[in-house]
């Protein structure tokens, strides 16, 4: 058993330490949790580029101190002159991963950071953007040793990254990656963060930041151009909730996948498995998995093109309908799509109760792969999600927003604590949302323990073709082999903490006596920091 990092005053938790420690150094200055954490989203897009960047997206959930939780939507849709019609004209029958043509939408990243300012201020945060962004430009510009997990990475073959416009001469040593504790620096990314500190954040968009990124976008030929930039905005959205036990959970609506998160939590709730770590407690996060993303994979687009009601699969009676249709004794086929994913999630909790769940991703490793000269910002491959088929449940048009895997979690207890959660790993986000969560509320794990324990997979995940049941070998060989029988088809990854079973990470604040329990988990880099 792990010991639980606790903290008497504020505490984040990020999966590299020099997020954390920006986090951390906030704090230290009278910054609140949202402050906190736009240092964190700024420095971990510098010392983990190849899960996000500030030319990717992000979504936050905050809990006010008076309880109230607001979503951030900070997504970019896709860009004027992204057309199925482009696609099919150069020969294309999908979207591509990498290179130009797959920069299909805008980054929205930074105007969300700049929208949890707008409401940080409202509550009272008071720092400044240079503040904020200090530790990310010194990173950038001093150059930071590059992390064990972007070492290991490794990309598929076939895949073209390594090919993509100015992705050598930014993340490459002499055409090779670069090796753990290497020194790298990225001048062009810091630069552009110094011009954000002193310009304000609204620079990327309409600034001149906004004149670099629309230069190269039109170098390049991507679909997205500099009108697209000047148009966007993030959006405050009302997050999706489920009432749980003795909590209520909030997860985000659409187009992310938080839907789905939450009805699984719905439906293992109902299976009643009373032992953990069993037989019944694996096959049914398995087999709520399935439903679950059937459902999502039916109904989940973009948030204004909805053509069902969402809070309906939320209702208890839907709940107990779908839940009594899943066979304890034997494993369903569903089919789901292949959706592999790279990202952060971080937490901060503040000494004031403030609450922030935050995720942020360019969605593939280094998403298209395509770095801009000028500005040194690698841009998301998020409009891959995007069909080329128009009857298709997310079909490309210019202006939609993409389906996104990222969804951050909080849950507010009956008893007052606040727990604020999430993990990367596209299909396997709410999956591991799902088993650290039941880990710590329903089975009485401590939160270190609830991050720690192994995890399982259902589904495709990193270029894996299979639907298996991907585990970690710490899993007891016996109940393997019982859920063999059951039908499912095991897939041991071969080691006991794997990067693609996800980095996870939680806070909560006890009611009791304000102290906050934080992790961050131990296939990452990182860690929780606070005071």
């Amino acid at each position: 058993m792990l010991e639980t990092p606790v903290f008497s005053d504020s505490a984040v938790a990020a999966p590299h330490h020099l997020a954390a420690s920006a986090g951390r150094t906030v704090l230290a200055q009278g910054g609140n949790a949202i402050e906190a954490m736009v240092a964190m989203a700024a420095s971990i897009a510098v010392v983990y580029p190849h899960m996000n960047s500030i030319g990717g997206d992000g979504f936050w959930l905050v809990r006010e101190r008076g309880g109230r939780v607001r979503g951030i939507e900070a997504c970019g849709p896709a860009g004027r002159l992204a057309t199925i019609q482009r696609y099919r004209e150069k020969g294309y029958d999908t979207i591509p991963s990498r290179g130009p043509d797959a920069m299909v939408t805008v980054a929205g990243a930074v105007g969300g950071w700049e929208l949890a300012l707008a409401l940080s201020k409202a509550l009272g945060g008071r720092l400044p953007v240079d503040v904020l962004l200090a530790d990310a430009i010194t990173q950038a510009r001093d150059g930071v040793p590059v992390s064990p997990s972007e070492e290991r990475y490794t990309p598929q073959p076939g895949d073209t990254l390594h090919e993509a416009p100015n992705f050598a001469a930014t993340f490459l040593n002499d055409g090779k990656p670069y090796r753990a504790g290497e020194i790298r620096k990225l001048s062009a990314l810091g630069a552009t963060l110094e011009q954000l500190a002193h310009a304000g954040l609204d620079d990327f968009y309409r600034g001149d930041v906004a004149h670099e990124i629309g230069a190269d976008l039109e170098r390049f030929d991507a679909p997205v151009t500099r009108a697209d930039l000047k148009a966007y905005q993030a959006v405050e959205r009302r997050p999706l909730a489920l009432r749980r036990r003795d909590a209520t959970l909030f997860n985000f609506p659409p187009p992310t996948q938080g839907l789905a998160a939450l009805i699984l939590l719905g439906l293992f709730d109902r299976l009643n498995v009373s032992a953990p770590e069993s037989l019944a407690h694996y096959h049914g996060l398995i087999e709520a998995t399935k439903r679950a993303f059937a459902i999502r994979d039916r109904v989940v687009t973009d948030f204004g093109r909805l053509r069902h009601d969402i809070e309906e699969f939320l209702a208890p009676a839907f709940l107990a309908t779908e839940a009594a249709r899943i066979d304890m004794k034997r494993a369903a086929t569903v089919p789901l799509r292949d959706s592999p994913g790279d990202t952060v999630w971080m937490g901060a909790i503040d000494r004031d109760g403030l609450a922030v769940s935050y995720i942020q991703s360019v969605y593939w490793e280094y998403g298209s792969g395509v770095v801009l000269p000028r500005t040194g910002i690698d841009w998301l491959n998020r409009g891959v999600s995007f069909s080329l088929d128009p009857a298709a449940v997310n079909p490309l048009e210019p202006g939609r927003r993409p389906f996104h895997t990222l969804i951050p979690a909080l849950a507010c207890f009956d008893d007052g604590r606040v727990l604020a959660y999430g993990a990367m790993g596209g299909d396997g986000q709410p999956q591991f949302q799902a088993q650290i969560f039941c880990r710590y509320a329903d089975y009485g794990f401590s939160v270190a323990d609830a991050v720690d324990a192994p995890r399982l997979l259902y589904g495709r995940t990193w270029g894996a073709p299979s639907l298996s049941v991907k585990v970690e070998d710490r899993f007891d060989p016996a109940i393997l082999s019982a859920l063999e029988r059951m039908g499912h088809q095991i897939e041991p990854v071969g080691v006991p903490y794997s990067d693609t079973l996800g980095h996870a990470g939680m806070l909560v604040r006890r009611a009791r006596d304000g102290r906050i329990e934080a992790m961050h988990d131990p296939r990452s880099d990182g860690g929780a920091l606070g005071f």
